[in-house]
């Protein structure tokens, strides 16, 4: 004897499945009925836009080259500069705009202090962009 509380149903007549064939139908009308009314439904407006250029432009900040001498002088460009000639420069420089980029190139010889001393100016001076130059290994 079965203790299952459906053991006495034998109904054969009900269906367990759903009926998706409807469902589909519905939705298959709906798309064409999207896909027709879309189009009609977008108002757009006629507006005289400006043209502009996608391209980039290229505007590379200047270049300040300070150079640190094996004797310890410094140089800015090609010409020798004293420690306060140095510092005005470098605040002149950093009132530009763009702002240059410090390139600085210091003599292997040269004691660190002579280069924090640039470092130390340049960042007193205001400029944020320094970049140490060096030549690679032959």
């Amino acid at each position: 004897m079965a203790m299952s509380p459906f053991a006495g149903d034998h109904d054969d007549g009900l269906m367990n499945e759903i009926n998706m064939t409807p469902l589909v139908d519905v939705m298959l009308v709906l798309l064409i009925v999207f896909m027709v009314t879309i189009p009609v439904i977008r108002h757009a407006v006629k507006i005289d836009l400006p043209h502009a250029s996608s391209q980039k432009e290229d505007n590379k900040p200047a270049q300040v080259t300070v150079s640190v001498q094996a004797d310890g002088t410094f140089l800015w460009g090609e010409q020798p500069v004293s420690d306060d000639v140095l510092r005005a420069k470098i605040a002149e420089a950093a009132q530009q705009s763009p702002q240059p980029e410090l390139h600085l190139n210091a003599d292997r010889k040269v004691p660190y202090e002579k280069v924090a001393e640039v470092m130390s100016a340049a960042q007193a001076g205001g400029l944020t962009k320094i970049g140490f130059v060096t030549e690679p290994k032959k």
